[in-house]
């Protein structure tokens, strides 16, 4: 298993993850392919469309959330430091849509705007306002039945949010200042090195799934120079202390952690020394939760552009994942849809333990 000169931290802590080199796909867009990605599902707008699609299938925390359900006081399904357009509950419904921080966890004045009551509102307002919007809910699903579904779904997210703002243990999960100095370091004074800090405490709080939109990893232009400054130091900082965190805690045996783009990039390069999309051979590392460390499967063609040994496709990972979860894709199915599109894939057992 060799790993670049470019991130030797996670060199040093390989023992921990499988690395898959042969995912690929049929798609080159942006949109259509963070799709497939984080639901497991190809979009109606196509393979090739430049448009953004409709979250039009649950993503994987979503499915979580809604077979599994939560765990207390925390949401079970959390985005962060924004949710991803794909990220959605779908037809799954507003009580599986993530809670969505909108907020960069590594800002000096970080905080939680959901779980701040406003300033002028007391503790016994607050109680108060939660009773009239009941009455008011309940007065809408007893008058009009068309009203019925808008109201449970703001219901819904009213709920969970006087949950939250009055919980002292969602709190504390959010409170990233109580941190150490020295960890904070560690995982790097960054968006991505605060945001896997983060997702290590809400994980350690009971939330089920947590979901980091890292974006910038799109280099047309000075691709080596991008990597080489920013891109691979901040994940190579942020992803080997969260293996190493979750470890010294006892909870990477049960908790899976995935890293992916939404496809690949070719060995050509392009313009003033960038590189294009390409699904047509990448990589995926995943660790914890039953896969094994130190490992290394599938592989690409001499030059790194097709993948031709073990190939798997996207609904792999997300059959691998409900796999470890005890979930069985093929009995998921909801009332007035479809099954979810991943009862066509398989999971990767040559990386489980």
């Amino acid at each position: 298993l060799q790993i670049c000169e470019r991130l030797p931290k996670m060199a040093a802590c390989a023992d921990r993850y499988s690395l898959i080199r042969s995912f690929r796909h049929h798609t080159s867009a942006h949109g259509p392919a963070d799709h497939y990605m984080l639901t497991g599902y190809f979009p109606a707008a196509g393979f090739n469309s430049s448009l953004s699609p409709n979250n039009t299938r649950p993503s994987a925390g979503a499915v979580v959330s809604r077979m599994l359900g939560g765990a207390g006081a925390v949401p079970a399904y959390v985005a962060l430091p924004k949710m991803h357009p794909s990220g959605g509950s779908a037809f799954l419904g507003a009580n599986h849509a993530p809670f969505v921080i909108e907020a960069d966890p590594s800002a000096p004045n970080f905080n939680v705007p959901d779980l701040l009551p406003p300033v002028a509102v007391s503790g016994d307002r607050l109680g108060d306002r939660r009773r009239l919007l009941e009455t008011i809910d309940n007065f809408q699903r007893n008058g009009e039945a068309a009203a019925y579904a808008h109201a449970g779904a703001a219901g819904a997210f009213r709920q969970r949010a006087f949950g939250l703002m009055t919980s002292p243990k969602a709190k504390a999960a959010f409170d990233i200042h109580s941190e150490p100095a020295k960890v904070r370091d560690e995982y790097g004074r960054n968006t991505l090195g605060q945001s896997c800090l983060m997702a290590r405490r809400l994980v350690e709080a009971g939330v089920r799934c947590v979901t980091i939109d890292h974006s910038n990893w799109d280099p047309h232009d000075e691709n080596f120079k991008v990597l080489r400054e920013t891109l691979l130091p901040a994940f190579d900082s942020a992803m080997s202390a969260l293996f190493r965190d979750l470890a010294d805690r006892g909870l990477l045996d049960s908790t899976i952690v995935v890293a992916s783009g939404e496809f690949g990039r070719p060995p050509t390069v392009q313009g003033a020394d960038g590189r294009d999309h390409h699904p047509y051979g990448f990589s995926v590392w995943m660790a914890g939760g039953g896969i094994r460390g130190g490992v290394v499967h599938g592989a690409t063609d001499e030059i790194g552009f097709h993948a031709v040994e073990d190939r798997h496709y996207v609904t792999d990972i997300h059959a691998t994942l409900l796999h470890q979860l005890g979930l069985d894709p093929r009995l998921m199915e909801f009332p007035g849809h479809k099954r979810l599109e991943i009862d066509f894939g398989s999971p990767i057992l040559p990386i489980l333990s």
